[in-house]
């Protein structure tokens, strides 16, 4: 049968082998999917037991060809289905959630090392030293907090006198924040987005023409903001 790379078997092909390869990897995609992008982004307790179980699934069929890929999808799909359930008793029981997602407990307070806090995150010194340095924090002691997170990250909030000064510390009155709108990628026009800005293609061709000099495929990255002001990067 043409589907016979599903199945387990004593050979297969390369094509089979690309073809097995392929539905393996955009079932996948699939499955990160529904977990959504929580498991992408915070590796937490729960994340990282469906990654290591999902990996080790998936990897067997893919190297050996005497395993079918029916079981394999099977058992994914019933540990996507209880990872879901899970995140839902997470988000119902208290007690669960303490379980699976930990408070935060300090590692630094008032400029002091808290060495229990270290010993129970399972981090040297030397980790903690180097989270400083990539928050361009040089000295511990301005420091008044540092919270272990639990899916692994350190929070660190600074003494209020070594905290940046805000326009609102000094009285000043600001423009209200406005994301810029990308309306040009890779030398094309994002229609969508231009949408939304209730301008259209001749006004932006026009607007880019007469202030850039340009034309639209040499333009690397443009983007608008509430003042109708054109930001163009261009390929180097």
């Amino acid at each position: 049968m043409y589907l016979d790379f599903f199945h387990s078997q004593e050979s297969l092909t390369a094509v089979q082998w690309i073809l097995r390869a392929i539905i393996s990897f955009f079932f996948l995609l699939l499955v990160t999917k529904i977990m959504g992008q929580r498991s992408l982004s915070q590796l937490r307790l729960l994340d990282f037991i469906m990654a290591l179980s999902i990996g080790n699934i998936i990897a067997h069929p893919l190297s050996d060809h005497d395993l079918g890929m029916k079981g394999s999808m099977i058992t994914m799909g019933v540990l996507v289905i209880l990872y879901l359930l899970l995140i839902f008793l997470s988000l119902k029981w208290l007690k669960f959630t303490k379980f699976v997602d930990p408070s935060p407990f300090p590692l630094i307070k008032d400029g002091k090392i808290i060495y229990k806090g270290l010993t129970k995150a399972r981090i040297p010194i030397d980790v903690l030293l180097t989270e400083l340095r990539k928050k361009q924090i040089h000295d511990i002691q301005q420091v008044a907090l540092a919270l272990w997170e639990s899916d692994g990250t350190i929070s660190f909030f600074l003494e209020s006198q070594y905290q940046a000064i805000t326009p609102k510390d000094m009285k000043l009155t600001t423009k209200p924040f406005s994301l810029p709108i990308t309306i040009i990628k890779d030398g094309k026009i994002d229609f969508e987005e231009l949408k939304q800005t209730d301008k259209d293609e001749e006004w932006l061709e026009e607007e880019i023409r007469m202030v850039y000099s340009v034309e639209i495929k040499n333009i690397l990255l443009a983007t608008i903001d509430n003042n109708d002001k054109i930001n163009v990067f261009l390929y180097r």
